[in-house]
């Protein structure tokens, strides 16, 4: 089975602003893309850390077996909404082993950047 269950995304930062303001698409955004290979649901928790505060979380969701769930980290509001413009890194818990990757897109200046990479797990 590929996958585990603990990983980390040390880059973190939802700009505000962008050329999508209206288009729901092109927001800003940060994206945790969560791949469930496996045969059971994958239930999960998000901590959200910060340079000058306490962590916010956990935030749950749940990823059906043998499913993918592209996660926008600008969607998560229970416990409370992630803030913008503030450097931040996550930790995600998983009882299932999964694969994560990390997605932004960037469209505050004319042209729109994107990045993605791995999360890290041991």
């Amino acid at each position: 089975m590929i996958g585990k269950k603990e990983w980390a995304i040390a880059e973190g930062y939802i700009p505000s602003g962008g050329a999508g303001e209206d288009d729901h698409p092109l927001v800003s955004h940060e994206t945790a893309c969560i791949l469930n290979p496996g045969d059971e649901d994958a239930r999960i928790e998000i901590t959200v850390f910060f340079k000058d505060r306490e962590p916010a979380g956990p935030y749950r969701v749940t990823v059906a077996a043998r499913r993918t769930l592209h996660l926008r980290f600008n969607d998560l509001e229970d416990p409370e909404p992630v803030p913008r413009d503030t450097d931040y890194a996550s930790v995600i818990r998983s009882d299932q082993p999964i694969v994560v990757q990390h997605t932004r897109l960037d469209s505050r200046r004319g042209g729109v950047a994107l990045l993605s990479t791995t999360g890290y797990s041991q």
